[in-house]
């Protein structure tokens, strides 16, 4: 098949967003985009993906939805809507940091990651960098953020992270994010980029699609 065939099977069998799945409605407004850092936060640890995602509903349901309602929130009660997801070993770090970071976003951006957006002016680099100073969240995470952000940043377009692009080059597709971007319609990026993810992550997978 070439490789819009390739891209459209990808889509098909592995193109759910991580925010879909964690219950994100991403918009470009405050409550959506911390959820979204909150996840890149819960995936910075050696944990499987599922009980990162299962991790970050149980809090949201817990109520923890916004910086000031997870600043708010007990430390206890941070430990156990992660012990809920089976979140174990960084249960109390994890608590710790996501109450440290919701008192930092409060602080530098008054609860609205849309200000951090200001702050870099269209520069993903300084974006980036601006995001780990979020306490857990480095490279990975902020490469995280800005794959899902992208569905609303319109400057971060066409984001793809090192692995999305690995595992590209694994099913023989282009390497370069814009080359990967002219693969599949703009609302369909983000989905496109989650899906090599996902196809990185699941055995056999490149194989299977490879022989299609």
């Amino acid at each position: 098949m070439d490789s819009k065939q390739m891209a459209r099977q990808v889509l098909h069998s592995y193109g759910e967003t991580y925010a879909g799945e964690a219950g994100i409605r991403l918009r470009d407004t405050p409550a959506p985009l911390y959820q979204l850092l909150v996840l890149c936060v819960l995936f910075a640890v050696p944990i499987r993906a599922q009980t990162a995602l299962a991790a970050a509903r149980e809090l949201f349901a817990a109520g923890f939805r916004t910086p000031r309602a997870m600043a708010d929130s007990s430390w206890q009660d941070r430990v156990d809507a992660l012990g809920r997801a089976h979140y174990r070993r960084y249960d109390e770090s994890t608590a710790t940091a996501l109450g440290d970071g919701a008192e930092l976003v409060l602080e530098r951006w008054h609860g609205d990651l849309r200000a951090l957006r200001k702050q870099a002016d269209g520069d993903l680099g300084r974006m980036r960098e601006l995001l780990q100073e979020v306490p857990r969240i480095g490279p990975t995470g902020a490469d995280i953020f800005c794959r899902e952000a992208q569905a609303v940043w319109p400057e971060v377009r066409p984001f793809f992270d090192a692995r999305a692009r690995k595992t590209a080059a694994g099913l023989g597709l282009p390497r370069t994010p814009k080359a990967l971007a002219d693969l599949v319609q703009p609302r369909e990026l983000v989905r496109l980029a989650d899906g090599l993810v996902r196809v990185g992550l699941t055995p056999d997978a490149t194989e299977k699609l490879r022989h299609a």
